[in-house]
């Protein structure tokens, strides 16, 4: 047991893991994030931009509609941002389980964005289809960003736990 758990970590360095002796989060977590909270930072830009708050979203979200849905997609993601920042030992037993599922609610957030845009294209007719092709290659390698990582899987299976004092 103790050699495969070593084995598990040989290719990390002491800079690669935090305070609690836990793997740091892989950046593939943070790039899958940042897609599924996309809407949140376009909505950002925009408030942050004093001349015209609307013309960032209303040219990246033509519809409205489009524009909503993402906020909603992104909130799955903000529940793992709030996951994340409470990802510290002695933690309620919520966070401990919904953080082993968080790569599951990742893929839920990129699935919903994904249908999202496919209403987008076949019921308002408003994305290309060059557009929504280019939605399914992206959400489909995020998806598998998710899957293939090890880094990934052993963050998820790892929880800070309170160390011994020197």
């Amino acid at each position: 047991m103790i050699k495969i758990h070593q084995s598990k970590y040989r290719q990390y360095s002491v800079e690669d893991f935090d305070s609690y002796d836990c793997l740091k989060l892989s950046k593939r977590f943070y790039l899958v994030l940042l897609f599924v909270l996309r809407g949140y930072i376009v909505w950002l830009m925009s408030v942050t931009n004093m001349r015209d708050r609307v013309s960032i979203i209303s040219w990246i979200y033509p519809e409205t509609s489009l524009f909503y849905l993402s906020l909603i997609s992104g909130a799955i993601g903000l529940f793992v941002v709030l996951i994340i920042s409470l990802r510290r030992p002695e933690a309620a037993n919520w966070v401990q389980n919904s953080w082993r599922h968080c790569r599951k609610i990742l893929i839920t957030a990129l699935l919903f964005d994904l249908l999202t845009h496919a209403v987008g294209y076949f019921y308002w007719q408003l994305l290309s289809l060059e557009w929504l092709i280019m939605q399914v290659a992206l959400s489909t390698s995020l998806a598998l960003l998710c899957y293939n990582s090890e880094r990934f899987r052993i963050n998820l299976e790892e929880f800070p736990q309170k160390l011994p004092k020197d």
